[in-house]
């Protein structure tokens, strides 16, 4: 600033009001370039976490397609609150009321999303739905964004639908809002769609859905019509705050299904670039006070050219998100002034998204090869490893269902135990291996009548049925069907002796008089099975 002063003191008023043009138009050369730059910057990092968050997405695929397919017509039953702050509870509750209604099944393998009853249904989608809102929100707070959100959009009413918003509303909020807006542009009514979700203060409003005309959000629409990325924000003045938008589209299996979106607070930018802006022209003003002629040459050499190569830079990265660029901005850097310092800061930056994004993506293989190894080794623990049915340790936690479904009331169940017969006179007579192709046959005989139900294997000739629903109403003739293929087999001669199997069969069904318990009804099974047994004369030696 003193050298600014002695400068006045040598130059004539002409050169003063020069100099003052001068600055005034490198002042707005140089907050052009730093726009241009930090909007750059801005739509970098917003576009890193629309990616990173696509990522997310794309991986879950199908299971985020149902979710999004099923939010659209049942948001409105699930009441979800307006601070919830985690979801695994709501994943528990989700999980609990999948192995009560559907045991031993799990989603998309043994069992579709539409075979769930309503309750799991709406378990899943508010669990679903919290996992994705606290996701968006976390990465708008790491990346430093404002908002992040989802949006579907219908290209024929210019609708939108914010399925993951960036802003908690509870119903009462959002309902006073409409009421106010419409009041207050009553001409825009009719714009409005019947909305209302309850005036539950503690409850989360979903799925807002905003008439957005093409002629206010021209660069949205724009996105969402090309499937491409488009160059700019979109500006935004509203109650949420004034706000720079940025829109990437998601696709899954090629099909265009919406677009994340990110805001940066307007403030924000517009106070950096300020900053940057004074920065340099306090440079150029010192420069100046030298001589006019040499100030230009410095500045064309020194800065002017430092600029033009670190904004190529920036935009080469911008668009082709490859990391080599910090070599060329590297090449551009010598002193120690703001340009230096801004494109060891744009550096460090790029290194730090690409360590960034390729620890998350590290961290999300990592933990697929987990969720996938946890599986294996669950089913694992749950097989039979010579009949690949469910073992003892299933049926021990199918017991545990039935007793908790004892308790709700629900009393439709039995068991039908399968032993089969002369198993050690066959290890002994003809070997162990031909002793464990009996069990199998016995297995799948077992298996193949009664279909519709789940067969445990409990012992090493033991067997147990758990009976519901069909194979509970038809049990009797299961009983029969299953007899007379076993005495088919017992006189087939054209069968080796060990795979003439025979097998006792008998079965109980919950009675509420003579049953107090689970354990009582499978007493009594072993009871009638072994009675089956005298009867065949098979009793075991």
């Amino acid at each position: 600033m003193k050298r600014s002063k002695g400068l006045g003191f040598k130059l004539t008023g002409a050169f003063i009001v020069f100099l003052a043009v001068t600055l005034i138009l490198c002042g707005v050369t140089t907050y052009l370039s730093q726009m241009s730059i930090y909007r750059e910057q801005c739509k970098t990092n917003v576009t890193n976490v629309a990616k990173y968050l696509r990522t997310l997405i794309t991986a879950d695929g199908d299971d985020f397609l149902q979710f999004t397919e099923y939010y659209k017509d049942h948001y409105g039953d699930v009441n979800i609150p307006v601070d919830a702050s985690e979801y695994l509870s709501y994943q528990e509750t989700y999980e609990e009321l999948l192995a009560k209604y559907y045991p031993g099944q799990t989603l998309w393998d043994e069992l579709g999303f539409e075979e769930l009853n309503d309750e799991v249904k709406n378990a899943y989608l508010s669990y679903t739905y919290l996992y994705w809102v606290l996701t968006f929100e976390k990465a708008a707070q790491d990346f430093g964004l404002t908002y992040t959100y989802f949006l579907t959009l219908n290209d024929e009413t210019y609708y939108v639908n914010y399925v993951i918003d960036a802003v908690r509303q509870s119903r009462r909020e959002h309902n006073e809002f409409l009421k106010e807006y419409v009041a207050e542009n009553p001409d825009d009514a009719e714009g409005f769609l019947d909305l209302y979700q309850g005036d539950e203060e503690e409850f989360l409003y979903l799925n807002d859905e905003v008439h957005n005309p093409l002629e206010e959000n021209e660069l949205m629409w724009k996105t969402w019509e090309t499937g491409e990325t488009q160059d700019g924000f979109r500006v935004w003045h509203n109650q949420w705050g004034d706000t720079y938008g940025y829109y990437v589209p998601l696709f899954i299996d090629n099909v265009k299904v919406g677009l994340i979106a990110g805001e940066i607070d307007i403030a924000d930018v517009n106070t950096e670039i300020l900053k940057n802006t004074l920065k340099q022209l306090a440079v150029i003003a010192v420069v100046f006070a030298a001589s006019l002629a040499v100030l230009m040459t410095y500045i064309n050499r020194k800065y002017i050219s430092k600029i033009i190569a670190l904004e190529s830079s920036v935009q080469d990265y911008a668009s082709s998100k490859d990391s080599g660029v910090v070599k060329e901005i590297e090449k551009h850097i010598s002193g120690h002034d703001e340009l230096t310092s801004l494109s060891e800061e744009i550096i460090s930056m790029i290194i730090e998204i690409e360590n960034y994004i390729k620890s998350l993506m590290e961290v999300h293989a990592e933990l697929d090869e987990t969720r996938e190894h946890a599986d294996l080794m669950q089913e694992l623990a749950n097989k039979d490893a010579l009949t690949g049915i469910r073992n003892k340790t299933a049926y021990d936690k199918e017991v545990k269902r039935l007793e908790w479904q004892l308790d709700d009331g629900d009393t439709k169940f039995g068991f039908a135990m399968v032993d089969l017969n002369f198993l050690k006179r066959i290890n002994d007579t003809y070997g162990h291996e031909q002793g464990n192709d009996a069990i199998k046959r016995c297995c799948r005989l077992v298996c193949e009548v009664f279909v519709h139900s789940p067969v445990y294997r409990i012992g090493g000739d033991e067997f147990v049925i758990i009976l519901e629903h069909h194979d509970y109403d038809h049990i009797e003739e299961l009983v029969d069907q299953f007899n007379r293929e076993i005495e088919a087999l017992s006189k087939d001669e054209t069968l080796e002796v060990w795979e003439r199997i025979s097998a006792a069969i008998g079965y109980a069904l919950y009675d509420k008089v003579r049953d107090d318990s689970v354990a009582n009804v499978f007493k009594r099974a072993d009871k009638a099975m072994y009675q089956r047994k005298s009867e065949m004369k098979a009793v075991r030696s």
